[in-house]
């Protein structure tokens, strides 16, 4: 992996430079991720392929689904933290820093404060991953935006990876990765390699920085268009269940216990958990000033997150397909809390 060596060197420094941990008073830390499943705004761009999210188009998208849009998003995200608003929010799916702004002033995400964490990235159709956090809790130090590049396949045009490394507290230092892989359009098996390659990208960024700091707190997250039991995830990111009697410098998936009992975060033919939280071991033990409150992660779904179609099990309710349905997001949300120990 040759083509990420500047990029992990840039993270080995950074974690060089910035890792060290001391313990502060008893408070909460949260996390949460979400796919908004197309939050586009109304304008045509003429090098992202956003035309069905544009006035006259199948969909005829304006200013007042726009709108409506939005207001949905923030009603899901502000009930994802019974006690509040998540410290820390990853988003995947939004076109451009324009529409996360627009967002974040919804009447029921003001209070929360959040700045922003984005950049463009070279997806076709216009769509990257984004980061909230609310400054007051967290604090990011180093931010890059990792470029994947396919070496046998080098014109696919994927999202990035967002790694920002902050304090929480203004003491504990946490490296946090938001991803959107690429998804299965085209079919499992050609778009597989891509995920695996992925998997293997981030397994080899989290082993460098344990090699500086063999407890740091590593939480990846994200729509990973595979489910936890898959060779991208399981094989390649060695994403693990979490145990009693944990390993260092590994990592557990928080979504693999759920998933295995058939809670899903979307649903196509059944309940998929794409979406995923995973973290190393030292969030689990709390060995660096951060600990987990549970091991695993709630999949955050409220009956009006739902739609009942004619057959089959509830499901989200999106906002659009062939059609527009004035939904929320063909995914529901995912949640963590954890505690920032003494």
């Amino acid at each position: 992996m040759k083509k990420y060596f500047n990029i992990t060197l840039l993270i080995i420094f950074s974690v060089a430079v910035f890792s060290s941990c001391s313990r502060i008073s008893s408070r909460n830390f949260s996390f949460a991720f979400y796919n908004v499943e197309n939050l586009f705004d109304t304008i045509n761009d003429p090098d992202i392929r956003d035309g069905r999210y544009v006035p006259g188009s199948d969909l005829q998208w304006d200013t007042e689904k726009y709108l409506h849009k939005l207001n949905n998003l923030a009603r899901v995200m502000a009930v994802v933290d019974s006690t509040g608003f998540p410290s820390v929010f990853g988003l995947s799916e939004v076109e451009n820093l324009a529409v996360v702004r627009d967002l974040i002033k919804r009447k029921e995400l003001k209070k929360a404060g959040y700045k922003i964490l984005h950049k463009d990235s070279p997806d076709g159709r216009g769509i990257d991953v984004a980061l909230l956090y609310r400054p007051k809790i967290y604090k990011p130090l180093e931010t890059y935006f990792i470029r994947p590049v396919f070496p046998t396949d080098p014109e696919n045009k994927t999202r990035d990876i967002l790694y920002s490394k902050g304090l929480v507290g203004e003491k504990d230092t946490i490296h946090i990765f938001v991803n959107h892989w690429v998804s299965r359009w085209g079919g499992q098996e050609k778009t597989e390699p891509h995920r695996i390659a992925l998997g293997q990208l981030l397994k080899q960024t989290a082993d460098s920085i344990f090699e500086l700091n063999p407890n740091a707190n590593i939480l990846i997250a994200g729509d990973l268009n595979d489910n936890p039991t898959d060779k991208s995830i399981a094989v390649y990111l060695k994403a693990v269940l979490p145990v009693a009697d944990t390993k260092p410098q590994t990592l557990y998936n928080l979504s693999l216990a759920p998933f295995q009992k058939g809670e899903g975060s979307l649903y196509y033919k059944s309940w998929d958990m794409f979406d995923q939280i995973i973290v190393s071991t030292a969030l689990l033990k709390g060995s660096e000033g951060l600990k987990t409150t549970s091991d695993r992660q709630t999949v955050i779904k409220k009956d009006w997150m739902l739609y009942q179609p004619e057959k089959g099990p509830e499901r989200p309710s999106r906002t659009a397909a062939k059609n527009y349905y004035g939904g929320y997001s063909d995914h529901l949300p995912v949640f963590i809390s954890m505690h920032v120990l003494k």
